[in-house]
């Protein structure tokens, strides 16, 4: 049966993603070409362009689906857990620990991107909107389970997400460098601070402020 042109692009999209992901993960954004990712995926520079717009668009949009692969995990693997260091911990180690299809690449094509967008380069509105959205739904997750093990946050959910993310990716940052002087558990406790997790339970059901 003859495949669908949806169907087609949908193939192609995912080839280049499949092919930004092996060379981006192994060389670095800026050391691989348009080119080279199109002659990887067995695809033309001017596909990759129809699709994405450009490079910086592919790796956005490699990014975003290694960012919604982890999300489902982390559901999955946390589904009916109520203890916060699980989440905690589980999170943190989305960001620093290698995993099989990305390596430890995520957090270096992080960077990369973010220089870029921050150096007005092509992308930087839309990269601006992927954070916005990326805190958005750190935050309403963050509530989401708060109220289920009936613990509200002391923050609205946007300032939620904006704190974690600020001190998940800044505790990344240096534990790069050198990761025994970023243990596990000292961020798992910075979150836990920050959520004020260890306050007495207000009687009313709402965060005693400090």
């Amino acid at each position: 049966m003859a495949r669908s042109q949806q169907q087609r692009k949908s193939e192609t999209r995912a080839r280049l993603i499949d092919a930004a992901a092996e060379l981006f993960a192994r060389k670095g954004f800026h050391a691989v070409s348009a080119e080279a990712v199109a002659d990887a995926a067995g695809r033309t520079t001017g596909a990759l362009y129809s699709h994405f717009g450009g490079k910086e668009g592919l790796l956005l949009a490699l990014l975003e689906v290694w960012k919604e692969r982890t999300a489902e995990e982390l559901s999955m693997r946390l589904a009916g857990r109520a203890d916060p260091a699980e989440h905690f911990g589980a999170m943190w180690g989305s960001i620093v620990r290698p995993v099989a299809d990305r390596g430890d690449a995520w957090l270096l094509l992080e960077l990369e991107l973010w220089l870029n967008g921050a150096r007005g380069g092509p992308g930087g509105d839309d990269l601006a909107q992927r954070y916005a959205a990326t805190r958005a739904q750190l935050g309403e997750g963050l509530a989401d389970w708060a109220r289920t093990v009936g613990r509200p946050l002391p923050y609205p959910p946007a300032e939620t997400g904006a704190l974690v993310l600020g001190v998940l990716l800044g505790c990344a940052l240096q534990h790069r460098l050198d990761p025994a002087s970023v243990p596990d558990e000292i961020v798992v406790g910075a979150l836990r601070t920050l959520l004020r997790l260890d306050d007495p339970p207000d009687p009313r059901g709402e965060t005693q402020s400090p």
